[in-house]
């Protein structure tokens, strides 16, 4: 047990930053070999363009789709829901048209509201490289007009010793069974290349359970190249709410869970392709940022979306939730006051997004930025 203990508070203080402000608990120190990112407008005008570092890039990558889509389900991780067809790494980059319409104000921000109730609905990205500005406009009137302010779990300082008692309940292999020992040949080749690739011994994950060494594969190569937690959406929104009423839509204990349950099957596959596409990991949130930057709810909504292969991750992480919550903000509704709320932008985006569960139940939601 005390060897346990001592992986998990190893692996956390590797990303004990980062999941502060993923408002989930884990953390992070950063790495010796971090690199500083290029400058802010080149990758992400890139992104938006098709092309970057020299190559064409695709915001049609089912990686990436995955990866938003586990972003915006917990507030747990920048990764995974539908899996891609085993054809994706043949499949052929399409180029970009430059889009020549006049971009949006900054990331879109809705509405929903009745005689006394106002409730903002705002898409997060956890992590950001510091040069990234967009708390402005309709985005900071929209909070300083707010009473509260509520986000997928409560962001304060016991969300640390949770996450840890809860990693040591149900994100730990038992003893005798090493996560590599899980794979086959051919998963163990290229999880190792990964942890190679990382800088970390390749048996240095061996007592988590696949959901949570698939977080860490996720978010370690961004942390490493320049994505910097300090500078995430919902770290902030909180200095700016300071003299606001905090609340939270879920627990992490809900959070986790919602990830400890998952077929194991799932999981494996959740981690082994993070593994595989460890190189593109930081290319495909450039793109994902791209979107959230303009205001594009449509693309975003497209990379979300296109080619979730797998029903089980998009009703556990997304469209459950996304209904529940809906179903919450239509109750709040009774209840005079002004609330900002928060989750991740792939909850606000696409098919069974929180507004389309709204709409349906006869609500109007509107598009304030």
């Amino acid at each position: 047990m005390e060897e346990a203990r001592q992986s998990v508070n190893a692996a956390t203080q590797q990303i004990r930053r980062f999941w502060c402000t993923v408002a989930s608990g884990f953390f992070h120190k950063p790495f010796a070999n971090q690199r500083r990112l290029k400058p802010f407008h080149s990758p992400f005008t890139q992104a938006r363009t098709g092309r970057q570092n020299g190559k064409e890039i695709s915001l049609k990558n089912p990686f990436l789709r995955r990866f938003c889509v586990g972003a915006a389900a917990a507030n747990l991780i920048l990764a995974s829901a539908a899996y891609a067809d085993d054809t994706a790494a043949d499949a052929v980059a399409e180029p970009v048209a430059e889009n020549t319409a006049p971009a949006p104000a900054g990331p879109a921000i809705w509405k929903l509201a009745d005689e006394d109730t106002t409730i903002y609905l705002f898409g997060t990205v956890h992590a950001l490289p510091k040069e990234v500005e967009w708390f402005k406009g309709d985005i900071a009137d929209a909070l300083a007009a707010s009473d509260t302010i509520m986000t997928e779990i409560k962001m304060d300082e016991g969300m640390a010793a949770e996450m840890q008692q809860l990693v040591m309940a149900k994100g730990l292999l038992p003893a005798d069974q090493p996560l590599r020992g899980m794979m086959d040949e051919e998963q163990r080749t290229s999880y190792d290349a990964a942890m190679t690739k990382l800088g970390l011994p390749v048996n240095a994950f061996d007592r988590f359970e696949p959901w949570y060494a698939g977080m860490m594969m996720s978010m370690l190569p961004l942390i490493q190249q320049g994505y910097s937690p300090e500078s995430g959406v919902e770290k902030v929104l909180m200095a700016h709410a300071t003299d606001k009423n905090q609340q939270a839509l879920e627990t992490v204990d809900y959070q986790i869970a919602v990830f400890d349950t998952l077929p194991q099957d799932s999981q494996m596959a959740f981690l082994i392709d993070a593994a595989k596409n460890i190189d593109e990991i930081k290319n495909l949130l450039d793109a994902m940022v791209a979107e959230w930057l303009v205001g594009d709810a449509d693309d975003l909504a497209k990379l979300m979306n296109e080619g979730m292969t797998d029903p089980v991750l998009a009703e556990r992480l997304l469209y459950n939730r996304n209904q529940h919550w809906a179903s919450w903000m239509q109750q709040r509704l009774d209840h005079p006051g002004t609330i900002f709320v928060a989750v991740g932008a792939g909850h606000l985006a696409g098919q069974n997004s929180v507004q389309e569960f709204l709409t349906k139940d006869g609500l109007e939601v509107t598009r304030v930025q």
